[in-house]
């Protein structure tokens, strides 16, 4: 059994997505958003948002005890500014993990939709909608939390892919897989 702590970060909004897997058995456990904004009247200064994002995941950390940390790699957007501070806010949740000692695993845009979807040029709706039947969800969650809910699906997926090819690696015997 292991629990699995997926984040879709992002500057203003990080989603977070916490799955429990057993065997190919995967169940929901919670989701949500970390907002990471101020008033008009006072904006949040970009200090404060990639406080308020680690100190948050820190606390998801400590409530779901989670046995492994996903979160969504960096893309390059059309503003660069914008990107940057996609990775600022990444480094604040990964430092949370490994704060905690959770092994931290990446996946790229294109593989959480390739393994929640099978289409790796899917839409959110697309990711919400596969999210919600894949976790048996009466009602889809919003799209930041169903996001980061494909991220732990899409690490899911991969932890079981890698048992599959560990095992059939064992039963390759002089060249030939043994049935």
């Amino acid at each position: 059994m292991s629990v699995i702590l997926g984040i879709d970060p992002g500057s203003r909004l990080t989603g977070f997505g916490v799955i429990q897997q057993q065997g190919r058995h995967l169940s929901y456990i919670a989701s949500g958003c970390i907002r990471a904004t101020g008033t008009t009247a006072q904006p949040l200064s970009l200090a404060e948002k990639l406080k308020r994002i680690h100190n948050s995941v820190v606390e998801l950390i400590t409530q779901y005890q989670p046995d492994e940390f996903a979160i969504e790699q960096v893309f390059m957007a059309r503003n660069p500014d914008s990107a940057l501070k996609l990775g600022q806010a990444r480094g604040a949740a990964i430092v949370a993990a490994a704060c905690a000692d959770l092994p931290v695993a990446e996946y790229s845009a294109r593989q959480i939709k390739q393994a929640v979807v099978g289409n790796g040029g899917a839409d959110k709706t697309q990711v919400q909608h596969m999210v919600m039947a894949l976790l048996n969800l009466s009602k889809s969650p919003q799209a930041d939390a169903a996001d980061a809910l494909a991220v732990a699906l899409c690490h899911a997926h991969s932890a079981q892919s890698l048992i599959k090819m560990s095992g059939a690696a064992r039963k390759i015997v002089r060249g030939r897989l043994r049935r």
